[in-house]
């Protein structure tokens, strides 16, 4: 029996104790106090419910002859939505297990006792997940919201005609499905004498009858939260066309990651949607953030969204392909859970609508997005690409309905139109050379038998965590992950293409036949947890990162680093003669370019390049000092930052001169108050930096910052680090609590 498959034996509680407390994984943690019938999960990241599956804390229940699951019934929220580099709180699939699996909403259910799902925590996180939750579950709410994306008037009023089906009626708000206490530093009762206290940062007591356990929801310096499932590692060859399996599970599986697939299209990478855990994902197949051009999104359920929150603590804007539809309530939901403005969705992602029902031209790629009946607003995906006189065709059909049950919309008369439903069935039938289908059953998913006379070469079926019948093997296959369907195969090398860029990014003056001796060297693959070198020897070669992670620990702040592709690894020592610092080893399987050290250096030296590379190196070193930029800002991106970075020097008692126009000011060393109207709200130090106002907003700020002590600081401008969403995102963050300071002074 494998790993995935054992039943982990959960502790006996204690003699006589009412309080239960489990570590689940890292950041999650589950206290059960039967006696009060409080249920209560602490942490809530992405994957939640599988991890509480994995150790038996959700387990299949019979009562009245009715099967449901048991589970958690109160979610004690993360004081920050982010740790680590991940979100903290994404409740929206918790919830469901609790409304549906559970019962708890459904009428006449054994577990529907009057108790509603409850969110406990600070009232700024508890509110932010109503919102995504009400977004998560409806979208967009109203005929005006639809029609704001474009659509015509008649088409707005079936989509929510058809909306209303789903939602049994009528759009209901979060207060309606869901309980809430907000929980400071006095004891607040949860439900039969159950009290919950707030200690510190993510630090909270439970209290029940004199008995009390203490969680702390709080990630070390290192750790991660752990994805559910261990994948193994592949090597994923960047073909001409090819489609990579990703995911074929649902929100559900404990085994494998939901929905999903890659799309390599001229070497380049596709998402077609992101799910849960999709850095761990892409990690297993080989492929880093910095290689993704662009994802297709199909909706907003979690289960196919939860990785944005991923790729928007990114150092670089991915394409964002999707209907203006899908795109307006894939906004709504991932601002509410970040608390900003919608109008910031545009600085994480650079946006490219598609149109319904056309085929929508992608640099030499054809995409056919076209209306899916959900809960939520959603498109399916045809993709083609033509080659020799024909087309080769993929068609992604994620959350789908079941044929019968939109039939039956139609059939009950409520304004929805035959010709919607020939629409519908039609594209969902259309041909393809490959086509992977969601037959995820029930009254919003697909049903496999739609499609047993489906005319498409290849039928992958997806989106369930059950093993599949006998009656589906007659139609469709699984897929294994990190399965490849190549449609068209690459007859040149992509790997070549991508080091001659990387390599003209770093050495632009370089003429072009010193970049050809570079790129003569050896394109190695290296396995996962292979070392690529060891702390104190000497660098015998260099290496540019072409394909997959490099990871590293910083001895000295005992972070963790990763160099994702692009990177030219062994850029210092490389020329500079010196051992390695640190130990680096391929956190996956890696394709990089193999630079002999001496090679290297006689490629430097002959094109004057000492002086360059050593002033890049200090401003790219104290770029990682900063938490700006150190955390998760890559090494191309850096390099780019490093090369404009210009010093100002200001002398004590006076005021740093603002007249640069949108340039960000970081502190080198020195010492910077932050005065409005002449009183002062802050004092920032060394890698700290102001000027968030002009960068965001263009305009002047109305604080003024004045040298307490004589002061180095480094100019960047806005042009560099605007298209850095991850940057973009810490500078809102500075600006809303600096502005929270000026108002408490004005009170």
């Amino acid at each position: 029996m494998s790993d995935n498959n054992k039943k982990t034996i959960l502790p006996a509680p204690l003699v006589n104790s009412k309080i239960r407390k489990i570590k689940v994984s890292n950041g999650i943690f589950w206290i059960e106090i039967p006696e009060a019938h409080i249920y209560l999960l602490c942490g809530c990241p992405a994957d939640t419910v599988k991890h509480l599956k994995k150790r038996g804390l959700v387990e299949g229940q019979v009562s009245n002859g009715v099967t449901y699951e048991s589970g958690p019934n109160a979610i004690l929220l993360s004081d920050v939505l982010i740790q680590n580099g991940s979100f903290s709180n994404l409740t929206e699939f918790p919830v469901l297990q609790m409304l549906y699996l559970q019962g708890m909403i459904i009428p006449n259910h054994p577990n529907n006792t009057g108790i509603k799902p409850m969110l406990i925590g600070l009232e700024e996180q508890v509110r932010a997940q109503m919102e995504y939750i009400f977004r998560g579950n409806y979208g967009l709410v109203s005929k005006e919201e639809i029609m704001a994306t474009g659509v015509n008037e008649q088409m707005a009023e079936e989509m929510m005609r058809i909306k209303l089906n789903f939602a049994f009626g009528k759009i209901s708000p979060s207060d309606v499905l869901l309980d809430k206490r907000f929980v400071n530093n006095k004891p607040v009762e949860l439900r039969n004498g159950v009290f919950v206290k707030r200690l510190g940062l993510n630090k909270y007591e439970i209290n029940y009858q004199n008995e009390t356990a203490e969680v702390d929801l709080s990630l070390q310096p290192n750790e991660k939260y752990e994805a559910p499932y261990q994948l193994g590692f592949h090597t994923v060859k960047r073909e001409y066309l090819a489609v990579v399996h990703s995911g074929e599970g649902d929100g559900w599986d404990i085994h494998r990651p939901c929905m999903a697939a890659v799309l390599i299209f001229q070497g380049k990478v596709y998402l077609i949607d992101a799910g849960p855990n999709i850095s761990a994902t892409l990690n297993y197949l080989g492929i880093s953030m910095n290689e993704i051009e662009g994802i297709f999104h199909t909706h907003a359920h979690d289960d196919h969204f939860a990785g944005l929150t991923t790729l928007i603590r990114t150092d670089r804007k991915f394409k964002y392909f999707a209907t203006p539809l899908v795109r307006s309530a894939v906004t709504k939901k991932l601002c509410a859970l970040m608390s900003i403005k919608e109008e910031h969705f545009a600085s994480f992602f650079d946006i490219q609508d598609l149109e319904f029902d056309k085929w929508n031209h992608v640099e030499g790629l054809e995409v056919m997005p076209s209306y899916s009946p959900h809960p939520v607003e959603t498109s399916i995906f045809s993709f083609r690409v033509l080659w020799d006189g024909e087309y080769k065709t993929y068609s992604h059909l994620a959350d789908i309905v079941a044929l019968n049950v939109f039939n039956k919309m139609v059939a009950n008369d409520v304004g929805i139109s035959i010709e919607r439903f020939k629409k519908v069935k039609e594209a969902y039938l259309q041909p393809a050379d490959l086509k992977k289908i969601d037959i995820g059953g029930g009254l919003i998913h697909g049903d496999h038998e739609d499609f047993r006379y489906d005319r498409s070469q290849k039928i992958i079926l997806a989106h369930t965590h059950k093993p599949l019948t006998m009656s589906q093997r007659e139609i469709g296959s699984s897929s294994a992950f990190g399965m490849t369907d190549v449609l068209i195969p690459a007859t040149r090398d992509h790997l070549v293409d991508f080091a001659r860029a990387h390599l003209n990014f770093y050495f632009p003056d370089a003429p072009e036949y010193e970049i050809s001796y570079l790129l003569n060297h050896p394109i190695r693959f290296i396995n996962a947890g292979s070392m690529i070198y060891r702390k104190g020897q000497v660098n015998k070669l260099v290496y540019l990162l072409l394909t997959g992670s490099v990871e590293f620990t910083d001895s000295q702040s005992g972070g963790m680093h990763t160099f994702s592709a692009g990177s030219l690894i062994g850029f210092y020592s490389g020329f500079l003669g010196m051992d390695a610092l640190e130990t680096y080893w391929a956190a996956s399987n890696i394709a990089a370019l193999e630079l002999p050290s001496e090679a290297y250096h006689d490629f430097v030296a002959r094109n004057g390049l000492y002086d360059q590379l050593r002033l890049l190196e200090s401003n790219i070193v104290f770029l990682e000092t900063t938490w700006l930029f150190g955390e998760v800002v890559s090494f191309p991106i850096l390099s780019a930052i490093a090369q404009k970075m210009k010093q100002l020097e200001v002398r004590s008692g006076q005021y740093v001169p603002m007249n640069q126009e949108e340039c960000l000011y970081l502190i080198v060393r020195g010492e910077v108050e932050v005065i409005y109207e002449e009183k002062r709200i802050a004092k920032l130090k060394k890698t700290d930096f102001f000027g968030t106002d002009t960068i965001l907003f263009g305009t002047q700020s109305v604080c003024r910052f004045m040298a307490t002590k004589d002061t180095i600081l480094y100019t960047i401008n806005a042009e560099s680090i605007v298209s850095i969403p991850v940057v973009y995102w810490k500078l809102i963050e500075t600006y809303e609590k600096r502005l929270r300071r000026m108002r408490r002074k004005d009170d």
